[in-house]
């Protein structure tokens, strides 16, 4: 015994696949602007960053007028 698919199964259909996709998408671009974030803080809290920046290893003189 088989069952007919209805205009009104398809209608449903049609409206979950959008609802689904669009939620997917969403989801996929909150996810990736979290990661660029903590990369980015990660990068900018890095210390072996501060730790090259703070120390001063260069004793050139400035020939700057």
């Amino acid at each position: 015994m088989g069952t007919s698919l209805t205009p009104e199964f398809w209608t449903m259909f049609a409206v979950l696949l959008v609802v689904a996709a669009g939620v997917t998408f969403v989801a996929a671009a909150t996810l990736d602007a979290l990661a660029v974030r903590l990369l980015r803080r990660h990068v900018h809290r890095s210390p072996t960053a501060v730790q090259a920046r703070s120390v001063d290893t260069d004793n050139r003189v400035s020939v700057a007028r």
